[in-house]
């Protein structure tokens, strides 16, 4: 048994829930209706450069539809997959879920909880798209819901972030998650692994800074280049800054980034899928998800590795 109370090498998302709700808690992903600011012009244009949203969300999640049909539809959707399902998160998945007016939030946000069912809200977000009057009314929601922000990070390197057209710096994102915290919100984080021009050992490097933000979940992503994305274009024009692992090699620097990793911090994803039809360049082909956490977990056992293994 691990310090997590698991006997997995990882601390992992559904045990948590597990031991928060007494059993299997399923998001339900929902497309708001909202945008960004490097999409509008508040802080640039045409997005992250890796950035095509249709790769990651579900084919339910219209902004045409109502909030409610979305998680209607949702549910109807893990029925079939997740049968022990009982109680639900509305993950506010497309976009910057709090970029918009408090009021505007107010009312998103209070239709998601009135479903039944539904016993929390998960919102991703951007570290530049929160402000101390949208976070107290988080804070005020955590009271009775369960409450978790998500930022897209993506990289401790202010180059890379620079080179991706994100828009603010890790400073910025440092500050959001510190200012989320403090409030008693849990705080996750996304990063994408593999950014143009960063090495293994920097990857690995960003490890410790990661550790020093207080955070509750994270995920980590290999980078995917997706049709119809500026990154697309970059990969054409210089391949050579591009680096794709093989899935055993990406196995094993994941083994190497678990080890350093604050063993509190919740692992939700250490890779990602997306629909073929989406990617552009070299990829996995159809893994899914389950697969590869079955592959992960046994590379760790075979390493009679586990997560902060390595933490100080």
């Amino acid at each position: 048994m691990y310090p997590w109370g698991d006997n997995r090498p990882y601390n992992s998302y559904s045990a948590y829930f597990r031991a928060r709700f007494g059993e299997r808690v399923q998001k339900v992903a929902i497309n708001a209706g909202f945008t960004c600011p490097n999409r509008d012009g508040r802080v640039g244009r045409g997005g992250c450069t890796f950035c095509n949203n249709e790769a990651f969300t579900p084919s339910y999640c219209k902004a045409v539809k109502s909030i409610t049909q979305q998680i209607d539809e949702g549910i109807e959707f893990h029925q079939r997959r997740y049968r022990t399902a009982s109680r639900y998160l509305a993950y506010f998945q497309s976009f910057s879920n709090t970029y918009a007016p408090l009021e505007v939030l107010r009312q998103r946000y209070s239709e998601a909880l009135s479903h039944e069912g539904v016993v929390g809200l998960v919102i991703g977000t951007r570290p530049d798209c929160v402000d101390e009057a949208v976070l107290d009314y988080l804070a005020e929601l955590s009271k009775e819901y369960y409450i978790t922000v998500e930022y897209g990070i993506e990289s401790c390197y202010d180059e890379s972030l620079q080179r991706i057209n994100r828009g603010h710096d890790f400073a910025c994102a440092e500050r959001a998650v510190k200012m989320t915290a403090e409030r008693g919100l849990s705080v996750g984080a996304h990063f994408v692994l593999g950014l143009p021009g960063e090495s293994d050992e920097m990857i690995l490097a960003q490890v410790e800074r990661i550790n020093a933000l207080p955070l509750t979940t994270i995920k980590f992503h290999q980078l995917q280049v997706f049709r119809g994305t500026a990154m697309e274009r970059e990969y054409d024009e210089h391949p050579e800054l591009f680096r794709f692992w093989e899935l055993d090699d990406y196995l094993d620097l994941m083994v190497e980034i678990l080890r350093r990793l604050r063993p509190d911090i919740v692992v939700e994803r250490f890779a990602s899928e997306a629909p073929p039809r989406y990617h552009y360049g070299r990829n996995w082909g159809l893994v899914r998800n389950e697969t590869l956490w079955a592959m992960f977990e046994k590379r760790l056992r075979e390493r009679g590795a586990y997560q902060g293994e390595l933490y100080e």
